[in-house]
């Protein structure tokens, strides 16, 4: 039987990889009601010491002696079922839950609003976050990413919602029950668990079956998978955005800038005012109008929305100026599917000016690899330079043949440089002041960054 939010008030729940962006928010703010809170991740972070100063009981190694004496295991789909902390949950006898169930207790008294769509939706729900907070609303919130206004991927707030974002990679949103929710797209990928597309499309429509029937969806009507989606869900209000007319919420008067974009929105063809963003990017403006449109939705007014837009200042990871050096620009963005890559790249040709854009991307899984190389290829010829890093693996086995080598090899300006040493001193001693260089994709490529930026101020002091 699984447990209600109160009855857990006072019991011991257990993380099994807490250090995870997913994770570690639950966590937060499991502490915060009273949830006495232990974990384990397999190294140590600032996150990890974080926990540690708010009272909680951490190991650094995953251990089956971590979890005796939990009332509750709560693991993520990326955990192995080998886990000795998993396995030995089961064997006593304890409670265990995927990370989206645990997340559906959280926010089970809450209104919820649920995230989802192949890209931007960590985005997307920081900027409703923030729009929220703008209006006096104060939500909770759980995101996949750091806000950079508060620091934090994480909240319990004093209001009645709750916006979390609603990840598809393993199907698991379907338990959230959200009472609304935003779908930005729907796009093939993750195809170590989907297949094929329409996989993705029927995991999708299950998540909006369970949608409140009093709620409503938020659908981007500029993008097909989403659009069919909507057109399934008959029963249920379903709200569009985009840059098309006939949509609930329509964007004109599009400008976009070096790092920032501007548009009107047109709510059931009433001009409500200009979204200015200080984020860059066609793709942000539409991300922001999922937040505005959703926010109306609720019953908030478009001047306090359009105010917390205008000051969101984006999330980690999502291009995240890392640092300026000897006018050279460094950009870290967690891009790793070839319609995100583009998109990003699109936005730093307008960053970068006359100035030449250096990427270095890392594959993310040899599955996702293996299926999108000449997408990847496409995407990363929009770059002067693009230095590609051997695949970070994940939780997958190689698969014979699959190497980054088959991105470059469909390129002209391709270089496979798997070394990371070699990468960052090529880029450092090359760059010219007017560059932008972006490290690229979801593994550990963004550690990259930093090093690049200390070594041009070496070189530059």
């Amino acid at each position: 039987m699984r447990p209600t939010l109160i009855s857990l008030i006072g019991k011991r729940v257990h993380f099994i990889g807490i250090g995870g962006a997913g994770m570690s928010g639950l966590a937060r703010i499991a502490l915060s009601h009273s949830i006495h809170v232990s974990g384990s991740d397999n190294k140590d972070s600032s996150v990890v010491k974080a926990f540690v100063a708010l009272g909680a009981s951490i190991a650094t190694s995953h251990s089956a002696s971590n979890v005796d004496g939990a009332d509750l295991v709560v693991f993520s789909t990326a955990i192995s079922s080998s886990n000795p902390e998993l396995v030995r949950a089961h064997e006593l006898g304890i409670n265990v839950l995927t990370r989206a169930a645990a997340l559906s207790i959280l926010m089970s008294e809450s209104t919820s609003i649920a995230v989802a769509g192949t890209h931007g939706k960590t985005t997307t729900s920081s900027m409703l976050a923030v729009a929220l907070q703008a209006c006096g609303a104060d939500p909770s919130f759980a995101i996949g990413g750091t806000i950079t206004a508060s620091g934090s991927n994480a909240h319990r707030g004093t209001g009645e919602i709750f916006v979390a974002e609603a990840d598809e990679s393993d199907g698991s949103f379907i338990e959230y029950n959200p009472f609304a929710a935003v779908v930005t797209n729907i796009e093939h990928d993750h195809v170590d668990f989907f297949a094929t597309p329409a996989a993705v499309e029927d995991a999708f429509k299950n998540f909006a079956a369970t949608i409140s029937s009093d709620g409503f969806l938020t659908y981007c009507a500029d993008d097909a998978g989403a659009v069919a989606l909507a057109e399934h869900m008959k029963e249920l209000t379903c709200i569009s955005y985009g840059v098309g007319e006939g949509s609930d919420l329509t964007l004109d008067s599009i400008e976009l800038l070096a790092m920032g974009s501007h548009a009107r929105a047109v709510w059931h063809g009433k001009s409500i005012g200009f979204i200015e963003l200080q984020v860059p990017g066609h793709h942000n403006l539409l991300n922001a109008a999922a937040a505005l449109a959703t926010g109306l939705q609720l019953g908030f007014n478009a001047p306090d929305l359009l105010q917390g837009l205008a000051v969101f200042r984006g999330t980690g990871r999502r291009f995240e100026v890392k640092g300026t050096v000897h006018g050279i620009r460094v950009i870290d963005d967690y891009g790793h599917h070839p319609t995100e890559i583009d998109a990003t790249l699109q936005a730093a040709r307008r960053y970068s000016g006359d100035g030449r854009l250096i990427v270095i991307f890392q594959p993310h899984r040899y599955s996702r690899t293996a299926a999108f190389a000449p997408g990847f290829a496409r995407s990363l010829s929009q770059a002067d330079r693009a230095i590609v890093l051997e695949i970070y693996a994940a939780s997958e086995k190689p698969m014979p043949g699959v190497t980054s080598q088959m991105i470059t090899d469909l390129m002209s300006n391709g270089e496979y440089t798997p070394n990371f040493i070699e990468v960052t001193d090529s880029v450092i001693e090359s760059a010219q002041p007017g560059d932008v260089i972006i490290t690229l994709g979801a593994g550990d490529v963004s550690s990259l960054a930093p090093i690049i930026v200390d070594g041009l101020i070496r070189r530059f002091d």
